[in-house]
This record gives C-alpha cells, sequence and structure tokens, in this order.
C-alpha cells in the first residue's frame, strides 16, 4: 500500500485543478491526495449494478486509470438498478455503454476495458497492473476467484454484494485483515441463495453500496480515514439500518493463513459445486420445449401446468395452472396427481429443474421441465407476454 499513500510524479493542468477545485479546498485531499487518485489505478470488476455507480463516482473523483472487466450486453432488465446504461445502449456491450458514460463525464481519465469471463486463466495478469480491485460480480464463484487472487497478488479487494433490500461492504486482502473466506470459509449449496434474477433487488441499493466501496477504494488511495478493514457493513434499506460486525483473520484461513494450502488460482466452479449441479440437472432432468408444450395445449391433452413461481411473480405474466412456489412444494406434493403427466415452469427454468428432481425422488414418472420457462414462452410462443 506504501505506493497508494505517496505522491507519484504527476501534475494537474489547469482544467483539471478547477474540476477537482472541491476537493483541493479540502485538507484531508488537498493537492497531495487529487495527485495519489490521479495516480491511481483501479480494477472494477463488473459493469452492472454496483459497477455503475463505483465506476461513474471514481471517474468522477478523477481516479487516473480505471479497469472495467465484463463481458455482458446491456438488457432491458439491467435500466432499473444499473444507472451508468441508458435505453438506448440495450444490446450493446456494458463495457461500451460504461467507459463511453465515464469518458463524457471525464476526459482525463484512462480507461482499459478487459472484455472478458474473469478466470484462474486471466485474473492474475490481469491484476498485476493495478493497485486496487473492486469487486462488483453478482456470484459465488467470481467472488472467492477475485478473493484468493487479490490474496495471492497483494491487492485490496474492496467487496460489496446485495441482494433485494439488503447488502454487505468491506476490504478484504489487507495485510493485517481478514479475506472474504474468513468470513465466508465454504459457498453456499447451489440454489440455496437465489440470484437478484430470481430474488429481485430494490433498484436503488447497488447505488448506495456502490457508492460505498467508491468511497472505501478513496480511503484507501488517499491513506486516510477508517477503512472497513476488520468490519462487515450491513445495511437494511427497508428499515434504513445500519449494522457493524467485526472480522478477524482466521489464522487457519487456507488462502491468507499463516500456513496456505491455496496457493495458485483453482477450479471457482467446481469449489461452488456449479459444475455437479449442471451436470445432475441434466441426467435426471426431461425437459420439454415451449413449443411442444404449445402443441400439445392446442391438441387438449390432459397436462398439468405446475407453476413454481412465487404469487408476485403469478400477477406480472402466466400460462395458468396450478401455482405452488418451490418452496412450499415439498409440504404441498400431494395437491399433485402421480398419474398425470405434469410440465413445470418457472421464470428461466432454473427452478422449475429442481422441482422436477424433487417430483422424480417423490415417485413421479411423467414429469418435465419447460425449458428455458416463461421467458422462452414470451420469446417464442407469446411475444404479447411481458418478461421480468
Amino acid at each position: 500500500m506504501a505506493t497508494l499513500t505517496e505522491i507519484a510524479p504527476v501534475s494537474l493542468n489547469n482544467d483539471e485543478i478547477l474540476r477537482y477545485s472541491r476537493h483541493l479546498i479540502m485538507p484531508e485531499v488537498g493537492m497531495e491526495g487529487q495527485l495519489k487518485l490521479k495516480a491511481a489505478k483501479v480494477l472494477c470488476i463488473g459493469a452492472g449494478g454496483l459497477g455503475s455507480p463505483l465506476a461513474l463516482y471514481l471517474g468522477a473523483a478523477g481516479v487516473g486509470t480505471l479497469g472495467l472487466v465484463d463481458f455482458d450486453v446491456v438488457d432491458y432488465t439491467n435500466l432499473q438498478r444499473q444507472i451508468i446504461h441508458r435505453t438506448a445502449d440495450v444490446g450493446h456491450p456494458k463495457l461500451d455503454s460504461a467507459a463511453e458514460k465515464i469518458q463524457a463525464m471525464n476526459p482525463f481519465v484512462n480507461i482499459k476495458k478487459f472484455n472478458t469471463h474473469l478466470s484462474s486463466d486471466n485474473a492474475l495478469e490481469i491484476f498485476k497492473e493495478f493497485d486496487i480491485i473492486a469487486d462488483g460480480t453478482d456470484n459465488f464463484p467470481t467472488r472467492y476467484l477475485t478473493n484468493d487472487a487479490c490474496v495471492i497478488s497483494g491487492k485490496p479487494n474492496v467487496y460489496a454484494s446485495i441482494f433485494r433490500f439488503e447488502g454487505q461492504a468491506s476490504v478484504f486482502g489487507m495485510p493485517d485483515g481478514p479475506c472474504y473466506r474468513c468470513l465466508y470459509p465454504e459457498p453456499p449449496p447451489p440454489g440455496l441463495v437465489p440470484s437478484c434474477a430470481e430474488g429481485g433487488v430494490l433498484g436503488i441499493l447497488p447505488g448506495l453500496l456502490g457508492v460505498i466501496q467508491a468511497t472505501e477504494v478513496i480511503k484507501l488511495i488517499l491513506g486516510s480515514g477508517d477503512p472497513l478493514i476488520g468490519r462487515l457493513l450491513l445495511v437494511d434499506a427497508l428499515g434504513m439500518k445500519f449494522r457493524e460486525l467485526k472480522l478477524r483473520k482466521n489464522p487457519d484461513c487456507p488462502v491468507c493463513g499463516k500456513n496456505p494450502t491455496i496457493k495458485k488460482l483453482i477450479d471457482y466452479q467446481e469449489f461452488c459445486g456449479i459444475r455437479g449441479e449442471e451436470v445432475e440437472a441434466e441426467v435426471t432432468t426431461s425437459e420439454m420445449q415451449v413449443e411442444e408444450l404449445k402443441q400439445r395445449l392446442d391438441r387438449g391433452e390432459d397436462l398439468f401446468i405446475l407453476d413454481v413461481r412465487e404469487p408476485h411473480e403469478y400477477q406480472i405474466c402466466n400460462i395458468g395452472g396450478h401455482l405452488i412456489p418451490l418452496g412450499d412444494l415439498p409440504k404441498r406434493v400431494n395437491e399433485l396427481d402421480t398419474s398425470k403427466e405434469i410440465v413445470a415452469h418457472c421464470r428461466s427454468g432454473v427452478r422449475s429443474a429442481k422441482a422436477v428432481n424433487f417430483l422424480r425422488q417423490a415417485g413421479f414418472k411423467k414429469v418435465h421441465n419447460l425449458a428455458g420457462g416463461i421467458l422462452a414462452w414470451a420469446d417464442r410462443v407469446d411475444p404479447s407476454m411481458p418478461k421480468y
């Protein structure tokens, strides 16, 4: 961290002095601090919900080099929270959209784009040219990958995560502080924690947590304040409450402990159990395409349509059928007739695949998962149906 608290051989021109004048008149920042910001190199992983406010505020603050890692394209469902993107950007790479907005706001920022999926093969190579890594990802394999790569390469990991109305933030990977694995030694079982696509997220929440991340990054660069090292900040937006948990470095941590056993990056999909789950789903789940379901319903065949989404999702759009949320299925399985042919569906096919596997284990023989769920139905059968 010494390089972040020393003045680098850079200078500000007159336009930059005017732009950052509200920083320069603060004794806690001043010319010295602004030069540190200009010399800093920060990598933002993800240009989505967290990455939008994070990258925008770091760019506005005058961080000299911003790296962006993302491989996705802008979707309509992103626009409720990913404020760096616009309606006209739908269908375009998030990297290009984000870089365009940052550059338009502050032409003095050097933006480095990495249009790739962060992996064990490229993480260390990408990380090596940056001072601080800001993790704005939304899945467990990439969080563990980011954590391990930060510890191995000696980079601070400014972390945040969000779900529905709640979020958390911390700074991991500092020499005397804990890492992400100290807090979460093992990932949750696959499917236990729904994604934002399945569980939803308040659109404002990533703005709140992304700004907290940006604040922590700037504090690290300036070498001032009290960063969230050894502290986990918990945010409850619905109750507007902030709580803090003290975190300790685990001396037995396999990555940052006294005798680390993980000294190189591993297969994080396998570590999080995702690959095994996908293989199991392929083996045990019988799938039906939406076109086949439509044809069979038009012929009047006696099919039992099982919707395993939540009631509020059913109100958005539905194709009829019997609504039993996935979480209620074990205690309501008696509502189903084992002699009937069942077609289960959800939004995208993930939850209904779990339902099909459960029903097969419960003795149901004629049960299928609707591939692609109600999204596929809207795309290929009924384009007038709203998507969410």
